[in-house]
């Protein structure tokens, strides 16, 4: 009997040692090296499969003939929004998120989508029972007959299922639960990650079948297991948002068949996600009034435009050093345009507690939400509100100027939609905006950070 072999195996890269390394000497990875125990018959198993199939003939790239991609709509527009128009045929997905964050819930009402449409779907799950699942689908209000569930954690059980049964689509959840026969290690392991996500695409490939896969994630908030997973997949698709929130925001991280700058926005509700397709009006619902400390800023989510409200709050700090909270960005940034406004501006923040806050639980990376903070920090210090009517944006720099952002156009647009009748922008985008013929809206163009900030608190003497 042949004897079994100890090796290392990258989580983070895939790369193989055969000893323990604190770094991974390929990426360069720090303890991520699993031990992973190898025996030669499956290695010989899987280079035979390797060599298996005919070579494919080489082709000019002038000669190839284009072929239409089929794509299967799920008529959920989110959700087909962030595929590039629906689930292209033969393809393979992966949708990773924080545990409870509703990917299963997302993935049943997808089934139902499909089922509604004529196509049968299976369910492979691992991780629930089928009464499980029926009891998910009849809090969702799902009764389709064209939804196959299969609980099964043998990969090649579920494959042989889908073989005869030919659904569209096949849904593994998850990817760490399942287990192929042909490969070492306890489910869950990169060896039999690898092995069973090569066996999916092989099928999805062959068979001309969509298949999507659910994956984990780590504490760090990465997709488990080794990094060669997401290369392996066509598309792979993050389903984010706090716990805490009903606001649910599902991104593509890669799209081989479409772009990986638009986002699907969901609401969760008792009866599962609902699809938010006015987000900035959500935002801005319980905005009733201007009070001070308050500011509108437009901030792109992929390449969509989203209204939402910039909230500042500043007391005397009875603390030596005082204290600066940032809850929705980033708080070196925030530590910045706070030393901006005292050497740029004249505001005296060095005796002030400063709380911001992004309404709605939305997370702001882009600069382009630097005039609305610091214009929001102006009016709660001095207690002197901003009107209501008024968008604000622009990124500021370390000596004060007012630097351009992107899509500055469609922002606005964004803003008239919603009752927006004056917009502070900033003078590098004026030849942008002004080709774009916006009516319905005052537009004033600034420079540095003192004009902005005067120009805010005039407007409404102005109008």
């Amino acid at each position: 009997m042949a004897k079994s072999k100890t090796q290392y195996v990258c989580k983070a890269c895939g790369s193989i040692s055969s000893r323990w390394l604190g770094k991974c000497p390929q990426c360069g990875a720090w303890n991520t090296l699993i031990e992973q125990t190898v025996t030669p018959a499956a290695t010989s198993t899987n280079r035979r499969r390797k060599r298996q199939g005919e070579a494919a003939a080489p082709t000019v790239l002038s000669a190839i003939a284009m072929e239409a991609t089929s794509r299967l709509e799920t008529h959920i527009g989110e959700l087909d929004r962030v595929l590039g128009g629906g689930l292209v045929r033969g393809s393979i997905v992966l949708l990773s998120g924080d545990p409870g964050i509703g990917k299963s819930t997302l993935v049943l009402q997808l089934a139902a989508a499909i089922g509604k449409q004529g196509y049968a779907v299976l369910y492979g799950s691992g991780e629930e029972s089928a009464a499980q699942i029926k009891m998910r689908a009849q809090r969702l209000g799902i009764t389709g007959t064209e939804i196959i569930v299969q609980a099964e954690t043998s990969l090649e059980n579920i494959l042989r299922e889908a073989g005869t049964r030919r659904p569209a689509l096949v849904i593994i959840d998850s990817i760490q639960t399942m287990f192929c026969g042909e490969s070492d290690g306890t489910p869950g392991s990169l060896a039999q990650i690898r092995e069973c996500t090569g066996t999916l695409l092989t099928f999805a490939k062959s068979e001309g079948i969509t298949v999507l896969i659910i994956g984990h994630v780590t504490k760090d908030g990465n997709i488990a297991g080794p990094r060669v997973l997401e290369h392996m997949v066509d598309t792979v698709l993050y389903f984010e948002g706090e716990k805490n929130y009903q606001f649910r925001v599902l991104r593509s991280i890669k799209n081989r068949f479409g772009s990986t700058r638009e986002s699907g926005l969901f609401t969760m509700k008792a009866g599962g996600l609902a699809e938010l397709t006015n987000p900035s009006r959500l935002f801005l619902a319980e905005r009733t009034a201007a009070p001070a400390g308050s500011a509108i800023v437009a901030v792109m989510d992929g390449l969509r435009p989203l209204l939402t409200e910039i909230q500042a709050l500043t007391t005397r700090s009875v603390f030596p050093v005082p204290r600066r909270t940032a809850s929705g960005m980033d708080y070196n940034r925030l530590l910045i345009l706070l030393a901006v406004l005292e050497k740029r501006a004249g505001l005296q923040v060095n005796t002030q507690d400063v709380y911001i806050n992004i309404v709605g639980g939305l997370k702001i990376s882009e600069t382009a939400a630097d005039l609305a903070v610091a214009a929001a920090i102006c009016s709660g210090m001095q207690d002197r509100p901003l009107d209501g009517r008024l968008l604000v944006l622009g990124e500021v720099g370390l000596t004060g100027d007012i630097r351009r952002v992107s899509h500055a156009a469609r922002r606005v647009r964004e803003g008239v939609k919603l009752g927006f009748n004056a917009c502070i922008l900033p003078y590098g985008n004026r030849e942008e905006v002004q080709g774009e013929n916006i009516t319905g809206c005052h537009l004033y163009y600034v420079k540095t950070l003192r004009e902005a900030l005067e120009t805010a608190f005039s407007f409404g003497n102005k109008n």
